[in-house]
């Protein structure tokens, strides 16, 4: 539709012109945007920065995927919210200061601004360029403040007994027994006088875990309880109940999902955001299904899922408790304009948002990504900011797009897996991790 009415106006534009040209007419130069020299030293095209076993290589613009194509007002605008955090960093408070000179509204100027303070680095994982994306929106649900016979499937906040305890780097490479101690509610600390035992080799973690996550059984600091645990009444009298669902599979996608809104009876929406986790690993229900035969890969999307276990409700535990992870939630904030909350801490913008894995891309970066949509099955292309991560999102080349909210949303990304490369864009001068 856009390339549409782009011939269009060209067409219009091309008749008046050759009407004009009969009385000829003075030259008008078009305004150009202000172009100030880079913040920093750019590296050459071509200079590859190595860390581990992710490489990030220089590129020029004209190298990007139908760049000049891209709409660079609405890039411009998720980076300068992403701004409210990352201008507090010294490395962007420059780049922030000069994006919030430009005016939104003028794609030339914002196409000009990325190009002067930001110099695009191609990533490549293991000597491929080429991963994975898919698609995440805001989850919306229907159900009510209050248990009803309809409403029945509790959203819990934090547990009571729920107890994050911090550790460092070299207490997890420990792997062995440490003592701890309730601090707060909620909270604990690694202390050597510690009144608890912790056996770091029971819990479930992970190159990106940062705290123990579990609750107090007598001497012992033990892992929280797993979704087939909670689901079978682990929590009951132990948890803050901010609202019941309708639906027990729409509610497990509100946890893949991380965030969503309620719908309720009387039009209104609750927001609910991510407010902690029980740590265990995300399992793929999609792929459980597929190699017991449930679905073929291609059916196993979130629709296919939720179709196959509405014909099959004998099914529900047993798929769903393939996932030992759980969410709990809070009430979310801002506007019914705003989109959620995403890990950088700014409201995330439809189509120009993602999910990254923070240990390869810096958080809150812009990110030019070439996939394919899977709705229209067309290239995909498209400057967005890294602000958002997900427990299922691994590697320097994977995205976890944002689509939005509501249905639509939901229906788009519940269709996209497809191969797509990453260029991550740092201001100049700054290099990759």
């Amino acid at each position: 539709m856009k390339i549409k009415s782009l011939l269009i106006l060209s067409g219009v534009a091309a008749m008046i012109a050759a009407c004009t040209n009969k009385y000829p007419q003075p030259i008008a130069t078009q305004p150009q945007p202000q172009i100030q020299p880079p913040i920093g030293a750019t590296q050459p095209v071509g200079y590859v920065h190595q860390s581990g076993d992710t490489s990030y290589t220089v590129v020029s613009y004209q190298q990007l995927p139908n760049w000049h194509n891209n709409p660079f007002s609405g890039s411009l605008k998720a980076f300068r919210l992403g701004c409210d955090k990352l201008a507090k960093q010294a490395a962007w408070t420059a780049v922030c200061n000069k994006a919030s000179l430009i005016n939104e509204n003028d794609a030339a100027a914002a196409k000009a601004f990325f190009e002067q303070y930001f110099t695009p680095w191609q990533v490549a994982q293991n000597g491929k360029t080429q991963g994975l994306f898919t698609g995440y929106y805001e989850a919306v649900l229907g159900g009510s403040l209050n248990q009803t016979p309809q409403a029945r499937f509790p959203i819990y906040g934090v547990p009571n007994d729920f107890v994050s305890i911090p550790i460092t780097p070299a207490q997890k490479a420990y792997g062995g027994v440490l003592r701890v101690s309730p601090t707060a509610a909620n909270r604990g600390v690694v202390s050597e006088s510690g009144s608890h035992t912790a056996n770091l080799a029971a819990f479930p973690l992970s190159e990106r875990s940062t705290a123990l996550k579990g609750r107090f059984v007598g001497g012992e600091f033990v892992p929280y309880h797993t979704r087939p645990e909670i689901n079978g009444g682990a929590l009951n009298g132990k948890a803050p109940i901010l609202a019941y669902a309708n639906d027990p599979v729409e509610l497990f996608f509100l946890h893949v999902q991380g965030s969503g809104r309620l719908r309720l009876n009387n039009g209104q929406y609750l927001r609910l955001a991510y407010a902690d986790k029980n740590d265990y690993p995300y399992v793929s229900i999609g792929k459980y299904m597929a190699e017991r035969g449930y679905l073929s890969l291609n059916q196993a999307s979130a629709q296919g899922i939720q179709s196959y276990l509405a014909n099959h409700p004998s099914k529900l535990a047993e798929i769903l408790g393939q996932n030992p992870s759980y969410i709990f939630f809070k009430q979310g904030t801002g506007s019914e304009n705003d989109g959620p909350v995403g890990a950088l801490g700014v409201p995330l913008e439809a189509e120009f948002s993602g999910a990254v894995d923070k240990q390869y891309i810096t958080l809150g970066a812009p990110i030019f990504v070439a996939t394919t949509h899977p709705s229209k099955n067309t290239p995909l292309n498209r400057l967005i900011m890294a602000q958002d991560t997900g427990s299922a999102i691994k590697g320097a080349v994977r995205v976890d797009y944002f689509w939005g909210f509501g249905y639509e949303a939901g229906q788009t990304a519940g269709k996209m897996k497809h191969q797509g490369y990453v260029w991550q864009l740092l201001p100049n001068g700054l290099m990759p991790k």
